[in-house]
């Protein structure tokens, strides 16, 4: 099994945590542990760790990474449709509306948006109809 993680700095923890703690569920993914640096870790139900949201480990502010994207792997377009709207709902900004996309042969549907730090984030499902 191969699986990836992604860590976003936030400047505003508590206000992170919470569209996080909000967001995330829409695709199962729930609050697992806290980070030392205040941070939340978010992961599968079973304990596998996905997404974390911490203070930069510098000391020097969060900021998002030009090009940079985090891509949040999907069962299926209802999944996408459901992270895509509560991520704007609180806040977060449309950077992509959920819809189909060409790419590798297979049936892509995906959305694009940023949390409240400005971290790109891709929401996609791979051969869903």
């Amino acid at each position: 099994m191969v699986s990836v993680a992604a860590m976003f700095g936030s400047n505003d923890i508590e206000k992170a945590k919470s569209f996080y703690d909000a967001v995330l569920p829409t695709i199962g993914l729930k609050g697992l542990f806290e980070h030392g640096s205040g941070g939340r870790i978010y992961g599968l139900p079973t304990g596998v760790p996905l997404i974390s949201v911490v203070r930069p480990f510098d000391g020097s502010p969060a900021t998002a990474g030009n090009g940079t994207q985090a891509s949040l792997m999907c069962d299926s377009r209802e999944q996408v449709d459901a992270i895509y709207a509560k991520a704007i709902e609180l806040g977060g900004s449309d950077e992509g509306a959920p819809g189909p996309r060409a790419g590798g042969g297979a049936t892509v549907y995906a959305a694009y948006f940023r949390d409240l730090d400005g971290n790109k984030i891709c929401a996609i499902s791979f051969g869903a109809r």
